[in-house]
């Protein structure tokens, strides 16, 4: 099964070359590797004729191109046309060696996957449940033999009955999933969403659908949207034996006010992708909760080290809520 890694960068040469010494390193190898460069300098450019790797292109986009949407369509049309997976990894991670060889053994098991995730060993915190221990289930989510530990947010929504009536990676008809993802157990999950860090679809569905453009710049929740519009074609999995480091580089990602307005409004966007008509209680839960998070992130200015950070991103929070009252984000054909 032939496959093309395409990869968008953005300003980050050093860590986009710790993934791909991994993905040097692996036990199958990308029958091409595209990289899709919108920095507004040469260092990767350079990085990269300094460090060859085999079957690798590189596209330094012009300014039309910039942006992850952009970037990934761009990659998108010019994987090889025998190319049968199309694999999207974000520039900060690190793969586990057989990464690969694990993601494309999930597409051969069942011909209904057309998506496939896979989960960050350095963000999962899920751990076996002990038999002889109790738990507080306002406080811990527990799932297939395993438990995890509810961070504040999560508390909070489970105690004024807002949490999630879905498992994890399944989108409630109010949005605002769980977060959680799942114990790393070497099973698989079918989902609605898979995380943009690590995600990959057979051909035909990037062929027929595109990122939308909505998503301009840093592109927040752009995964979510285009892996709800990805089900129509089949299912969407976590594998939990494909496995990856995930490490958050804080270079190239926009100031706190604007991240806040986009969690707002690009969580509305793609709230109404999910359910375009929402009645009267997925309404009010979704209004009920983007409030509550926001309160909580204003509650983080005195609570947390980054008080101005937090501060800063709680009125971006607010901005965005207020603003869909007035301009509400249109939703692409």
């Amino acid at each position: 099964m032939k496959f093309s890694l395409i990869i968008c960068t953005y300003m980050r040469s050093k860590p986009l070359l710790e993934l791909l010494q991994s993905v040097k390193e692996q036990t199958l190898y990308p029958n091409e590797i595209l990289i899709i460069d919108g920095s507004i300098n040469n260092d990767t450019e350079f990085i990269l004729k300094e460090n060859y790797l085999e079957n690798l292109h590189y596209y330094l986009v012009p300014k039309e191109h910039r942006g992850l949407t952009r970037q990934r369509n761009f990659g998108i049309a010019h994987v090889e046309s025998n190319t049968e997976v199309v694999c999207f990894l974000d520039d900060d991670t690190v793969l586990e060696k057989d990464y690969f060889e694990e993601l494309i053994k999930t597409f051969k098991s069942d011909v209904a996957i057309t998506g496939v995730g896979g989960v960050a060993i350095n963000e999962n915190n899920w751990k076996p449940i002990e038999p002889n221990k109790k738990y507080n289930y306002k406080k811990y989510y527990s799932f297939d033999g395993y438990v995890y530990k509810e961070g504040q947010r999560n508390v909070v929504r489970n105690y004024l009955g807002l949490q999630s009536n879905l498992g994890a990676g399944k989108m409630p008809n109010y949005s605002h999933g769980r977060t959680c993802g799942f114990p790393m157990n070497n099973k698989t999950y079918e989902v609605d969403l898979l995380i943009g860090m690590s995600m990959s679809f057979r051909k035909n569905v990037v062929e027929q659908i595109q990122f939308s453009s909505f998503f301009d710049g840093y592109g927040l929740y752009e995964d979510a949207d285009f892996s709800l519009r990805a089900l129509c074609f089949g299912k969407n999995v976590i594998n939990t034996k494909v496995q990856l480091y995930h490490f958050h580089d804080p270079s190239g990602r926009p100031n706190r006010y604007k991240y806040g307005k986009m969690v707002v409004r690009n969580g509305w966007y793609v709230w109404r992708v999910k359910n375009p008509d929402p009645n009267s209680i997925d309404f009010f839960k979704w209004h009920a909760i983007t409030i509550l998070l926001t309160i909580i992130r204003f509650s983080n200015a005195f609570t947390t080290l980054k008080r101005k950070e937090a501060f800063i991103e709680a009125l971006g929070r607010t901005i965005g809520w207020w603003s869909l009252i007035f301009s509400k984000p249109k939703l692409s054909e």
